[in-house]
This record gives structure tokens, C-alpha cells and sequence, in this order.
């Protein structure tokens, strides 16, 4: 029961006034691999649509074959990115689907924090915590020092250049979607759902939520959250995803985005999700590795975009990888605030279109 209490202790924590999403295209870098054709052509289309300022595009030429990178040759690789990156960005965008992995670690929490091992963990045991979790700033990298760092994954280009048109068409669109909290009989994977209660008590006036006690949900049409833990989830196409919808499975390989011992991260957005995460080396079911699903929902439907809340929602990101279209921001211009009754109510604050039900 410790880690449940530590939970709900850092979502009430974090029910404070949430601050304007700052991670933009104006500070937002594009790092692409030159000697990777998928990168280069998914480089070029989000550039496009999403006016990436030439200054931000950091270009690289490594190995694009294998899943793993070294820690020594990921250090070199970061010390040019640093070296060319303009003061002011405070996040990046992966153009990449190989490497995925660094080392123990994730290759997004490679980039956003430096390979460090203390990030990572031999056997159940719990890693370097991060002081951005559940936090409300819009620059991580002026006050925390990091950089956030999410992947434009998929099989191929055409994968990615429909998530990003997904991400694109969810900015401001204030989606009427549900949140789909699905609690498993997998007894280690099922260990989110016992905040389950907490989060429809707090925020079941800000969004529609339906806990399921199943395995899997199916031929719903109206996704915007969907979390769940087990190891492999049946009937994700049979969903229809919002556009800017978040998915996630709570398991130890769902990070191995090419595996197939365990359902990769990549399924969610082949199936037509916006964001996903997964972990890249084996974390034990420790929660604060994962999503937590309160404060991903609290931080986006408060006008966070899809990498900010996402990043925001876990504790222990080393090993864990980032998946998705990072600007995606559905409620973009929404603010959230605690009503009267102690739940989460939207701030009267003009935004059009209007961000309440």
C-alpha cells in the first residue's frame, strides 16, 4: 500500500494552478539522422507542419540498423547535439525508430537527462527519481536542467506521417472522448487501477471515465485516454482513437518497440493513438516507472501538450521510452483548477472553443 499512498499524495500535489504549456515549435529541437531515409523524410514533413524554425533542426549521421546504442557512442552523439543546440529549446522531437535504446536506458531519457546509470536498475530496484514529476513548469530545461525528449515512431514513414497528422488535428479540437481505465486480473501488470477511484473522484467533471474490469475494451469510438496493465491487449483496431488520444500497457517490454515477447508501445499508434510509452529494460512493476494516468490526464486536459504531461507522469523515466506526436495539445488553452467540492473543475478563462463538457 506505501507506493498507493505515495501516489495519491503527489496527484493532490499536484492539483495546483497548472501553468501555460511553453514547449512549442519556437523551442522545441528536431534532431534527424541523415543516414536514416525514414528520418529524413519524417523530418521534413513535421518541419513542415509544424513550422520547426531551421535554427532547430539538428542533424546527425549514426548507425540506424540495430535497436541498442552504446553508452560511449550515445555520449559523443549527445555532446554534438549540445554543442549545437540553441539556448532556448527545451525539448526534443526523435525523428528516428532505431536505436531505440541506450545501454539500460531509453533512448528518449538518454537525450532529455545524459546517460547516467543511476537512471537505471539491475534487479526490482528503483531508480534516480525526477524533480519534474507533477510539476507545473513550462520550461524544463531553465528550471530543471532537462530536456524532455519524445520519439516520432513507427514502422515506416507513412506510419509516422499519419501521427503527426493526428497530432497536428488534435491541437484545440477539445475532444468529447472518454477515459477507458481498464483493471486486468494480471495481478503484477494491474497495479495503476488501485488509483482508479482517486482519479474519477477528482476529475469525473473534466472528462468522461468508464473503469472497466476486463482484460481489453473493444469497438469503442470515443478513446481520448486508455490505460491498462497486462501483456499483450487484444482489440486495439477495433477502437477508434481521437485524434491526440493517449494509450499506454503497463508490462516490462513494452518499450522493445520491434519485440515480440511483449505487445510493443508501437501498436497503440499503429492502431491510430497520438502518444504511448513503454520500457526498454526490465523495471519490475514499480508504478513510479510508468504512467501515472492521474497526473498525465490532469496536465493535458489542463492545456499541456502530449510531451509535456506525458514527461510530467513518471517519477523514474530512465528506462522507459516516449512515443508520440510531442506538440499535440487537444485542450490547448484550457486551464484546470480544484472546485469547491474538492473536485477538478475547468477555469473560466475565455478559450475558444470553450473547454468544459
Amino acid at each position: 500500500m506505501q507506493y498507493v499512498v505515495i501516489w495519491v499524495f503527489l496527484f493532490l500535489a499536484a492539483m495546483s494552478h497548472a501553468a501555460s504549456a511553453a514547449i512549442t515549435n519556437a523551442n522545441l529541437a528536431l534532431l534527424v539522422n541523415d543516414n536514416d531515409p525514414q528520418s529524413v523524410a519524417v523530418a521534413k514533413y513535421y518541419q513542415e507542419s509544424r513550422l520547426i524554425p531551421d535554427e532547430n533542426i539538428i542533424r546527425l549521421s549514426f548507425d540506424h540498423q540495430k535497436p541498442s546504442m552504446s553508452a560511449a557512442a550515445f555520449t559523443k552523439l549527445r555532446e554534438q547535439v549540445e554543442s549545437k543546440v540553441p539556448d532556448e529549446v527545451q525539448a526534443y522531437a526523435l525523428t528516428w525508430t532505431k536505436p531505440y535504446k541506450v545501454a539500460c536506458m531509453s533512448i528518449t531519457s538518454a537525450f532529455a537527462l545524459g546517460f547516467d546509470k543511476a537512471y537505471c536498475a539491475q534487479g526490482c530496484k528503483t531508480t534516480r527519481r525526477l524533480p519534474y514529476y507533477g510539476s507545473s513548469s513550462g520550461h524544463p530545461h531553465r528550471d530543471f536542467g532537462i530536456r524532455p525528449t519524445m520519439m516520432l515512431a513507427g514502422k515506416d514513414s507513412n506510419d509516422v506521417l499519419q501521427l503527426i497528422d493526428r497530432g497536428v488535428g488534435a491541437d484545440s479540437s477539445r475532444p468529447k472522448g472518454r477515459a477507458y481505465l481498464v483493471s486486468t486480473p494480471d495481478k503484477n501488470r494491474n497495479v495503476r487501477a488501485k488509483i482508479y477511484p482517486l482519479i474519477v473522484s477528482r476529475m469525473q467533471d473534466v472528462v468522461d471515465i468508464e473503469v472497466v474490469q476486463a482484460n481489453y475494451i473493444q469497438n469503442k469510438n470515443d478513446v481520448l485516454f486508455y490505460f491498462t496493465g497486462l501483456k499483450n491487449v487484444r482489440g486495439l483496431e477495433s477502437n477508434t482513437y481521437l485524434p491526440g488520444a493517449v494509450a499506454d500497457h503497463l508490462t516490462s517490454s513494452g518499450g522493445a518497440l520491434f519485440g515480440e515477447r511483449q505487445m510493443s508501445a508501437m501498436k497503440w499508434l499503429e492502431a491510430g493513438a497520438t502518444g504511448s510509452y513503454g520500457t526498454v529494460t526490465e523495471p519490475c512493476n514499480f508504478p513510479g516507472k510508468f504512467p501515472n494516468p492521474a497526473i498525465l490526464m490532469h496536465r493535458y486536459i489542463g492545456g499541456d501538450t502530449l510531451i509535456e504531461a506525458y514527461w510530467k507522469s513518471v517519477s523514474m523515466p530512465g528506462q522507459g521510452i516516449f512515443i508520440g506526436e510531442p506538440l499535440a495539445s487537444p485542450f490547448k488553452g484550457c486551464r484546470l483548477r480544484n472546485g469547491p467540492t474538492g473536485k477538478l473543475v475547468f477555469e473560466d478563462i475565455h478559450a475558444e472553443p470553450s473547454c468544459g463538457p
